[in-house]
């Protein structure tokens, strides 16, 4: 879970910057879905993860950061 969690935080940076900044059709097109699929990641393991308190997995919910939250919550 640990990658998954840090490929969606560093990936929705490098799309907020993008979006502030230059606007580069083809970053988004290419963090976009990397985005996407590390959130959806990070949703399911977090929400297997039967042994965490309730409160615990639902930080996985959060988008951009849930999975260093839940992270941070484990260690």
């Amino acid at each position: 879970m640990r990658p998954a969690a840090w490929v969606e935080l560093i990936s929705l940076s490098i799309l907020l910057i993008n979006m502030y900044t230059a606007h580069i059709d083809a970053i988004t097109s290419m963090c976009g879905p990397v985005h996407g699929c590390a959130y959806l990641i990070v949703l399911i393991l977090a929400l297997n993860r039967t042994t965490l308190p309730v409160r615990t997995r639902l930080l996985g919910l959060i988008p951009g950061v849930g999975g260093v939250l839940v992270l941070r919550q484990t260690s």
